[in-house]
This record gives structure tokens, sequence and C-alpha cells, in this order.
């Protein structure tokens, strides 16, 4: 097959896709699925390339749709257009953006003061046997989110948010853990299949509890030394706030070897770990750099080493081992501020938190239960009598 370079085009196991940019998206353009690689997606990609450089260049009306004036889609345009939408962290824009597909087509024309309880909850019963609590919740507190932007603007009453009397059905968080003998499958298992930089990423996620997004985009400006082991010092891309990482002397040694297998050098914000990439062998292929890893890289290729390590069965994901960190912690006796300093959030202030990163387990029941033990031989050793006590004094 014949190579083709398209604008835009970008194929990801075997498949192509016209991906877009946020200037794209502002025009109304979004990705575009073309199908297999082949003549057929390249035709698809071409398509959409030469009607995105045709709007652009004013030659074809946009796709971006116009709203009625004060209406919730109008307002949300212009929130987009503010400070306050461009000092939220990426990942908070996109689930905006996600909970909007859902809030735009039954919403978006309308004035939201005209907006009742009951149209609310016909909305978020719909989506919910359509697409599932998750998806529903999802678009729930979008809407209160947005709601409030929009009583800032003037539009409706504040605290006035008809969706605040819908109890919204909370999706049960996950529980699941790894074991330390399971991280080191995997660390070893990507090791060998060519994933030496994700091989990487797990041991970083075990030793430090980042999260999965945290420890891909580490970068050589984050690293520091402290009494001789390695420390990454970082802002949480989630939150802002500040946590701090330190390597085993094992990883220590894999980030070692992985950087000196590295043909170039790193500057100090480039993300240090890479994907495989590929070499064209006897058998031919396109051939693909390794590139840093972005969330769907990193999710695909996590999956790719756990089946090969644990079999198709296998659905725990990288996310579960920062959530280890926080149970062996929990088990061990540290206080919830120790581990909220170690993850960089704030579970020692919030219940969702602590039952999403601390939920119920045998060790820590069995800790709770040591701990009584030990309160319950201190209170049987006090004497717990008042007597009355004579300060008279002595007479002379």
């Amino acid at each position: 097959m014949a190579e083709i370079k398209l604008k835009h085009y970008h194929v990801r196991k075997g498949r192509g896709y016209w991906l877009v940019t946020p200037k794209m998206r502002a025009h109304g353009f979004d990705n575009v699925r073309c199908g297999a690689d082949g003549p057929q997606a390249w035709a698809v990609a071409q398509e959409w390339e030469g009607r995105w450089q045709r709007a652009r260049k004013g030659l074809e009306a946009s796709l971006r749709k116009v709203y009625p004036r004060n209406s919730v889609g109008h307002a949300f345009e212009r929130f987009r257009l503010t400070n306050e939408w461009a000092r939220k962290p990426v990942r908070t824009r996109e689930d905006w953006d996600r909970g909007w597909r859902y809030i735009e087509p039954v919403f978006g024309d309308l004035n939201p003061s005209v907006i009742t309880l009951e149209m609310l909850d016909r909305w978020y019963s719909k989506w919910t046997s359509v697409k599932g609590v998750g998806e529903a919740g999802r678009a729930m507190k979008t809407w209160r989110a947005l709601y409030n932007v929009m009583a800032a603007m003037k539009l409706c009453p504040a605290q006035q948010d008809p969706s605040l009397a819908i109890r919204k059905t909370s999706v049960p968080g996950r529980r699941e853990t790894w074991t330390e003998g399971e991280a080191v499958r995997i660390v070893k298992g990507a090791w060998r299949a060519g994933y030496r930089g994700l091989a990487c990423i797990v041991a970083v996620a075990w030793d430090t509890s980042f999260s999965p997004v945290d420890a891909r985009t580490l970068t050589p400006g984050h690293a520091f030394e402290a009494g001789g082991d390695w420390v990454f010092k970082i802002q949480r891309g989630k939150t802002g706030e500040e946590a701090f990482g330190f390597l085993s002397a094992r990883t220590q040694r894999l980030v070692e070897s992985y950087l000196a297998s590295l043909d170039y050098e790193l500057h100090d914000a480039a993300p240090i770990f890479r994907t495989k990439g590929f070499a064209p062998k006897e058998r031919g292929g396109r051939p693909r750099i390794a590139v840093p890893y972005q969330k769907n890289s990193l999710v695909d290729d996590f999956a790719e080493v756990r089946r090969l390590v644990f079999g198709p069965s296998e659905k725990r994901r990288l996310m579960d081992m920062r959530r280890t960190g926080a149970v062996e912690a929990n088990a061990g006796g540290a206080s919830v501020e120790s581990i909220a300093a170690k993850m960089g959030n704030s579970i020692d202030q919030n219940k969702t938190l602590q039952r999403t990163y601390m939920p119920v387990n045998s060790a820590a029941v069995r800790a709770a239960d040591e701990s009584r033990k030990i309160g319950r031989r201190k209170l049987g050793s006090e004497q717990n009598e008042f007597k009355k006590l004579k300060l008279a004094s002595e007479k002379s």
C-alpha cells in the first residue's frame, strides 16, 4: 500500500481518523472516523480537510451553530471566551464538553429562565436510560455548573436551579487494587515487550501514587534529588495541588536504563516517557516514531500489556494503582492528612474521595480492632471514679 500524508489524518490500530484542533472545533468541526486505513479512509479525510480549508478561508459557511441571544448555548459560548474558562485544566474542559453534548440538543436554544423542573427531570431520566447513570450524572453535573455561570450573567435567578430537586444517582466507586507482585509483573512484561516507556510509567505510578496523567507527563524539570533519592515534584494536573513522589531504588535503576537507551537528549520541558514506536522489518509496514504518551495511547498500551501478562479476563486499570497506595498506607496506620499530602488532594476533608481511595478492607478493619484493644486496656487501667478532694487548709 502506498504511503500517503494528509493533514490532520492519523492512524490508530489500523484505522484512520481526521482529528480537529481547538480552532477547527470552534468552527463546528469534530473528529471524524474515516474507517480502515486505506484509499476509502483517505478520501473521507480529504473531503473533510477540503471543507475545513474552505470554511477557514470564508469560502464556505462554518458548521458552527448560531444560538439565539441569551440562550443556554449563547451563554456557554460567552463563557468559553472568558479567562476563567481558559484557566480551567484541559481535563476539566473536556468534561464540560462531554456533558454539553447531552445539554445542547434539548436546551441549547432555550433561555435558561424558561427551563422547568419537569423538563430537567424528563431530560435526566432519558439520558439515564439511554446512556447510563455515569453519563447522565456527568451531564447533570455540567448543567449545574453552567447554571451558576448563567446566573452570574443575569440570565436566570441565582441559587434557584430547578435541577437541585432531582436526586442524582451516583455510580458505585471503583474498589480494585493491585499487589506489589502484580505491579512488578506488569513492569517486567512491558519492558520485555518493548513498551519501555510504559514500564517506567507503571513503576513510577506504583511508587509515587501519581495519577496516570501526572505520571505520563513527567519531564526532567520535575526531577530532583533528596537525600540520595530521586523525587518528582509536580503540580497535579487535575487539582493544581503540589505533590512529591519518591522513587524506590529499583524504579530509579529502571528509569536510568530507559534514559540510557534513548538516542536523543531530553530538554527540561519534554515528557520523559514515550510510546513504543515501530520500525519496519522484512514484512514492511509504516514506521512510527516514539512520541510522548497521550491519554488514549497509554490506555491502549496498558491494556495490551495487561492482556499479555494476565490474559483477556483481567480488567483492572493503571489508575487503580493510585488507590492501592492509599489503601496500603491507611492499613499501615498512616493518618489521612499524610495520605492527602502524598496524593496531592483533599482526601482528608472529602468523604467522597475517602470512599474512592480508601474503601473498606479487612486490613484496615483489623487495624481498627487492634486500636480498640489498645484503647480498652488503657481505659481499664484507669480509675474512672471521681472522688471529692478535700482542699480545706489545716487549722493552726
